[in-house]
């Protein structure tokens, strides 16, 4: 893989980019997602997605946040781990299953689940957070975004994860 950035998107079309940065904002300001759950989605669909950009950043973010690092090493094979509450499962869950979208969509018995896990506004919240997530993903993949290129500008250097 190229190491170099095929094209700034945000340079190339600043509205745009703008407009999905306050949408994340937005998202991440919501009472509904705390701010831990919240990193944990965004890694766990960086990874399906293959955005080392994301994944990079995610992870800084959730360090800075006080996240554990053996939970963010378990996050790829969180089926098999014990680290997560059953909350977090769920939600990373609904993440794969939003993330991947199967013909039909998200199966019933995993909305039920996450019903019972989520109340409404917040499983919408999450719902948001994974399309947000996703949309990033696709723009950092498609234009090679370097992992670690805006550390300093977004505090990330701070992270001790370089």
């Amino acid at each position: 893989m190229n190491p170099q950035a095929r094209l700034d998107y945000a340079h190339q079309t600043p509205a745009l980019f703008k407009k999905l940065a306050e949408l994340s904002k937005t998202i991440a300001d919501s009472e509904h997602l705390d701010a831990g759950l919240a990193h944990l989605v965004d890694i766990r669909a960086s990874q399906i997605n293959g955005c080392a950009f994301c994944l990079d950043m995610h992870a800084k973010e959730a360090r800075l946040h006080g996240e554990r690092e053996l939970r963010l090493h378990h996050v790829a094979a969180w089926h098999d781990s014990p680290l997560f509450t059953p909350r977090e499962r769920v939600a990373l869950e609904w993440t794969e299953a939003v993330t991947r979208m199967a013909p039909g969509g998200v199966p019933d018995a995993l909305y039920d689940e996450a019903r019972r896990h989520f109340s409404d506004p917040e499983l919408s919240a999450l719902t948001f957070r994974v399309a947000s997530i996703n949309a990033w993903n696709r723009l950092c993949v498609t234009f090679r975004t370097v992992p670690g290129s805006r550390d300093k500008a977004l505090g990330l250097d701070k992270a001790g994860l370089a």
